[in-house]
């Protein structure tokens, strides 16, 4: 495997890694008020009315990390249905991200975060394909 292979691989992996500590901090440690804080929520009662949205917004991470991380996994295993899998949830992600900084644009760190490992797996992987005969 070429190694720009394993660089667009392990960028996803980073990815799945950060969507999955999303998932926890939006669907299992929500009502944490240190957790709430973080997504600049200043009460308990606000945090309660947030609640579910957080907690559907967290599985929707969690689905996407898990695809990063299945097409990753299958990359690695030499299984080309590996990469249009990964490509689709790292550009998801992507997507998420600018939507986030798009409604927010103070919130452009929180989305750098979220974009710039699924990213790099896009265009590393985009890359190799190019120069691929």
């Amino acid at each position: 495997m070429p190694f720009v292979q394993l660089v667009a691989v392990a960028a996803a992996l980073v990815a799945a890694g950060l969507h999955a500590w999303f998932f926890l901090l939006e669907s299992v440690w929500f009502r944490r008020p240190s957790v709430w804080a973080r997504f600049g929520i200043r009460s308990q009662a606000d945090a309660e009315i947030a609640r579910s949205f957080a907690y559907n917004q967290g599985f929707y991470n969690l689905f996407l990390a898990v695809g990063a991380a299945w097409g990753g996994l299958k990359t690695l295993a030499y299984d080309a249905a590996g990469v249009p899998i990964m490509l689709f949830s790292c550009a998801c992600m992507v997507a998420a991200g600018v939507v986030l900084v798009t409604h927010n644009p103070r919130l452009w760190r929180a989305a750098l975060i979220q974009m710039a490992p699924p990213l790099v797996a896009i265009v590393v992987q985009v890359l190799l394909e190019a120069g691929r005969p």
